[in-house]
């Protein structure tokens, strides 16, 4: 390399530096073309069209920058386990927005979102039932704002202990052993065993789809119900007494092996977003992209 050749080499090198700063620093906060008129400034007359291109890049992926972004989903753990969290890429992917998950319940999902603490909420039951429920103990909210936004339906899995030898029982039968008039496996031709009904306590998806879809919206009370905190508590609480029917999400329940009681419909839970208000463009993006990987999953 000659005299000549080195010396315009390292000024090149320090003006693509220069320029470089200077986009750091005017490029991202402010105008691009502020950033465009600083660097011909410094660089006029030296690679001015290497210099542009580079501005067109970084621009570029300040823009796109810009347009990517982050939202705070929570909500329905049966909706995070059985789509959102193993999932997450794909839909991230899609909608070409990050996630982050906290799945809560739907109770509290419902409460932070319309405390400005979520951009959106997961749901494992129909709204209507969600806000009758809450409106009891939660009156005065902007309930009217909630919109929501069907994704996906699964079914609510009636989980045993593997010893049980009951495996089939009308919706009906189901509903007699919640309210306490069926109380021993005998009378379903099982092993003589009182029967105890699990359920999650709490603002569960689960639970609300049970009872609004069995009881007519009343709570499962007597001293045959245990509630437990967790949608893992009650799939161990399955596995370890021989007696109990658990009303599990499927997912953790089929993980864990345990066998199912089968009725002639399904209880079904409906996985939906909701949003307080109208969605954003990145909400409704997010959205569809959930559809679509339930669609190509399921």
């Amino acid at each position: 390399m000659s005299a000549i050749g080195g010396k315009a080499d390292i000024v090149l090198r320090r003006e693509i530096n220069l320029s470089l700063t200077l986009i750091a620093a005017y490029g991202s906060d402010r105008n691009p073309i502020v950033a465009m008129k600083m660097t011909n400034t410094f660089g006029r007359g030296i690679c001015k069209p290497i210099l542009r291109a580079l501005l067109v890049v970084v621009s570029t992926a300040v823009v796109t920058q810009a347009c990517a972004e982050t939202l705070i989903i929570q909500g329905s753990t049966t909706f995070a386990r059985r789509i959102m969290e193993p999932h997450k890429a794909a839909i991230e992917a899609d909608a070409k927005h990050e996630l982050t998950l906290i799945p809560n319940k739907t109770t509290p999902g419902l409460i932070a979102l319309m405390e400005g603490r979520a951009h959106m909420t997961m749901i494992s039951t129909s709204l209507k039932s969600d806000i009758d429920a809450m409106q009891k103990a939660l009156p005065g909210l902007a309930y009217d704002r909630l919109q929501v936004h069907t994704i996906f339906a699964t079914r609510i899995a009636v989980a045993l202990h593997p010893s049980n030898r009951v495996r089939k029982a009308s919706l009906n039968q189901v509903r007699k052993i919640l309210m306490g008039e069926i109380s021993n496996w005998s009378e379903l031709g099982g092993p003589d065993l009182p029967i105890r009904v699990v359920l999650v306590g709490g603002g569960g998806g689960v639970t609300t789809v049970v009872e609004a879809e069995l009881l007519g919206g009343k709570r499962a009370t007597g001293p045959h119900v245990i509630y437990v905190r967790t949608p893992v508590q009650l799939v161990q609480v399955v596995e370890q007494e021989p007696g109990v029917v658990g009303f599990a999400q499927l997912a953790l329940a089929q993980a864990k092996g345990l066998p199912e009681l089968v009725t002639e419909l399904p209880i079904e839970q409906v996985l939906s977003l909701v949003t307080f208000g109208d969605p954003t463009p990145a909400m409704n993006d997010v959205i569809r992209a959930t559809r679509r990987v339930s669609e190509k999953i399921f």
